[in-house]
């Protein structure tokens, strides 16, 4: 049998509620330093149905493996928002990136999977989120590009010599 995901997790997500007091957390913990966006608008479909939702977003990397914070900022229903409702803050997703999007999908969707959030089409990189039968909450699948390639580049090499100091990096908002 074939694995239904490509390749090592590349990311782990947390759905928080407050994007400022959850990095100050992982701050105190040692991990940083984090890559900040606030204000990002995302237009996906949530359970096949259109959705469009405010995000603020926040990356660190401990080791080799990323860390990413995820704050909803309005209240508009989501994956986000039902996550919060069933579990509250906290562990939520893992990531795999991969070199072919559609046959990943295909993969997915074969192996029974609902795929809850879908997006990306026409900008930087594609993402979907699939609810896995183990593991966790969620599966975030995401198209390897140079975007996020150069993204995660930015962020570990930053993390594997930080000393403490700028703790908190702006990259929008």
């Amino acid at each position: 049998m074939s694995p239904i995901l490509p390749g090592p997790i590349k990311q782990i997500g947390y759905v928080v509620t407050d994007l400022d007091a959850a990095i100050a957390d992982w701050l105190a913990l040692g991990v940083g330093p984090w890559f900040v966006m606030r204000g990002l608008q995302q237009t996906v479909r949530y359970r096949s149905e259109p959705c469009s939702v405010t995000l603020s977003l926040a990356w660190a990397n401990s080791g080799d493996m990323q860390l990413e914070l995820i704050h909803q900022t309005d209240d508009t229903p989501s994956v986000f928002t039902e996550f919060l409702a069933e579990y509250g803050p906290g562990f939520n997703q893992l990531c795999w990136w991969t070199d072919d999007f559609d046959a990943t999908m295909a993969e997915v969707r074969a192996a029974g999977w609902p795929v809850v959030w879908e997006g990306g089409e026409g900008e930087s990189v594609r993402f979907a989120y699939a609810e896995p039968p183990v593991g966790a909450p969620i599966a975030e699948i995401t198209a390897r590009t140079d975007a996020t390639v150069g993204l995660a580049e930015l962020v570990r090499s930053a993390a594997a010599d930080w000393d403490g100091s700028d703790p908190i990096r702006v990259l929008m908002g």
